[in-house]
Order: structure tokens, then sequence, then C-alpha cells
């Protein structure tokens, strides 16, 4: 009993040892590995491609850099402190390359900056347990889940934010008045912004494109039923890019 309290303290003191030395160099990796997979396992859960293995690789790979940026002045230049400023910024430049990579721009639109957020934010946390603050590290991970869990909730419970997006209409008709389709978005409580019209005289048809704000939460099956009864309409579609 008293060699496992010796070897206990021993391991505590090591961990929670300025100096880097292996036992808390393995601690350090474990925890930035859990708390990285944590955050990549709700990415992965949303269905993005960065997941588990992704978000775990990004923070053990920012706390071995940290590690090292301790360790080498620790032993080679006889230092208790080094710089670990230098290798930071370094980390951090290079994530950004892999926040870009998350980022995907399809059609004028843009998805993954929750993502590449994320990322940046967990490569951080895994500095921060490379320096030894882990109760940092486990709030700032607690923090990110509040926020993409919790945040993301109250966005869809209150309809917070709208999204511009583009009704792409053909009528079987030439319209003279827009009205009718205004007077539809109010009643949704949608703002039209702007519209682009052109006529085909020959064919007798009026292509439409409707730019409007809508909200998250937008019923757009209920909204075609209603635009398409107005005129005769052969066509209509909800895109992201304007077709003029």
């Amino acid at each position: 009993m008293q060699f496992l309290s010796h070897l206990w303290g021993y391991v505590y003191e090591s961990i929670n040892s300025i100096d880097v030395n292996s036992i808390n160099s393995i601690f350090r990796l474990i925890l930035s590995l859990l708390l990285g997979s944590i955050v990549g396992y709700e990415r992965k859960r949303k269905g993005q491609t960065a997941g588990v293995r992704t978000f775990s690789l990004i923070a053990m790979g920012a706390t071995l850099a940290m590690l090292l940026s301790i360790y080498i002045p620790q032993e080679y230049l006889g230092l208790k402190n080094g710089d670990p400023g230098r290798v930071a910024a370094q980390v951090v430049t290079g994530v950004g390359f892999l926040g870009a990579g998350a980022i995907i721009q399809m059609k004028g639109s843009v998805r993954g900056l929750t993502t590449a957020a994320g990322i940046w934010m967990v490569a951080t946390i895994g500095m921060a347990v490379g320096v030894g603050m882990y109760w940092v590290s486990v709030a700032a991970t607690a923090l990110i889940l509040f926020i993409l869990v919790q945040l993301e909730r109250i966005e869809h419970r209150v309809s917070l934010g709208s999204e511009s997006r583009v009704i792409r209409l053909t009528a079987a008709t030439i319209i003279r008045d827009i009205k009718p389709y205004s007077d539809i978005m109010k009643k949704r409580r949608m703002h039209l912004s702007n519209f682009y019209i052109e006529y085909d005289m020959v064919a007798g048809e009026t292509h439409l494109n409707l730019i409007v704000l809508v909200r998250e939460n937008t019923d757009y099956l209920a909204l075609f039923q209603e635009l398409e009864a107005v005129y005769p309409t052969k066509n209509i579609a909800l895109t992201n890019q304007l077709a003029i």
C-alpha cells in the first residue's frame, strides 16, 4: 500500500511538473486525444467530413508541438522555460490550411465554417494541454460542446438569423405584376429584397429570380404550393445562385 501511495505521488508530481518528462508528455497526449475526440464526435454526428480521427489528430499534434517547444530548450540549451510562442504561431498558421480544407464553397453557398472554427479551437486546446493547462482545456472543450449543441438548438428554437436564397420560377404567361408573390412573402414573414425578370415573348413565358431573406425553418414545400398557384407555373426551384 505504501508503495502504491509513493507511486501515485510520483506520477501526480510528474504530471503537474513544469518540466517536460515522459509521464506528463504521455498524459497530455492522451488527454488531448480524448478532448479532440469529443469535439470530433459531435461534428461527425452532424455529417461533417472532419470527425473523431481528424480532431483527435489535430489536438495531439498541437500538444506534441508545444511539448517539443518546451523540451528542446529545456534539454539542449540548459533553460527551464523555452519560447513556445514561436511554435504556437506556426501551429495556428498550419491549422489554418486544415480549416480552409473543411470549408466547402458550392454554387454560392458556403459550408463548413463552424467545423473550421472547431478545428482552430481544438488546436488551441491541444496547445493548452501541452503547456499543462489541464482544467482550462477541459473547460474549453465543455464550452465548445455547449456552443455546438445547445446554442444550435436555441438558434433553431427562436429562428435566429436569416439567409439569402433565390427562388427561380418560370411562369407559362407574361407576368405584369409580382405583387401577389410579394404578398405571399410578407404573409410568411419573408423579405423580398430584389428580383430579376426576363420575358420570352415568343414562348409566352416569364423567368423570375426572386431574391429573398428566409429563416432557417421555412417550409419551402408549402411556400412553393402557394407561389405556383398565383400564375400558371412550369417550374420552380430554390437555389443560391442567380440565373441571369
